[in-house]
């Protein structure tokens, strides 16, 4: 059993890392929260840290990476590589989550280094937003990766409409709750 204090180490890490976004989502110009909201935010609604939703997955590569297209908020296709599926089990279920790269852009020569994974589960849209939930996850020389369902975050177009943001395909809609990350955004324009 791991020492109490990682645990104490990593919610505080969590919850900095959201003091640090509720305080770039107030402040920057960036920002995707409108400016007529920037005043009355008080920062995101979040479920509490919990490591049960930080799981090990395995990572299968699909052998021959294909193009796909997302459909996003906007009707504009998003063209992405499925670059392969994490294996996970959550309370004793079975789940498989599609991974998928960005395409390099024209003219650019460098990689994107990490995998993206739109998800909905049983709380969209009953707690949570309602067309997807995010995660990053830095690629790995492994097939051993944890998933930290506790950093899932909500498109920019959960705040604004003048974002264009992807839909997660079927094959990644959870059957079960995710009862972690960020939850609905608090504000209304």
């Amino acid at each position: 059993m791991p020492p109490q204090h990682s645990h104490d180490d990593y919610v505080k890490s969590v919850e900095m890392m959201r003091r640090e976004k509720d305080y770039f989502f107030k402040e920057d110009h960036e920002s995707p929260i409108p400016h007529a909201l920037r005043a009355k935010f008080e920062g995101l609604a979040y479920y509490p840290p919990d490591p049960k939703y930080r799981v090990r997955a395995r990572l299968v590569k699909d052998p021959n990476p294909q193009k796909v297209v997302l459909a996003t908020s906007k009707g504009v296709p998003r063209d992405m590589v499925r670059y392969g599926v994490f294996e996970f089990e959550i309370d004793g279920t079975k789940q498989r989550l599609a991974a998928y790269k960005s395409l390099p852009q024209p003219g650019h020569h460098h990689e994107d280094e990490s995998l993206f994974m739109p998800f909905r589960d049983a709380t969209s849209g009953k707690g949570t937003y309602g067309a997807a939930r995010y995660l990053d996850i830095e690629e790995l020389p492994t097939d051993e990766y944890v998933i930290d369902f506790n950093l899932a975050y909500n498109p920019y177009c959960a705040y604004s409409e003048d974002y264009v943001c992807p839909f997660p395909p079927r094959e990644n809609w959870l059957s079960i709750p995710i009862r972690a990350g960020e939850k609905n955004f608090p504000l209304k324009a």
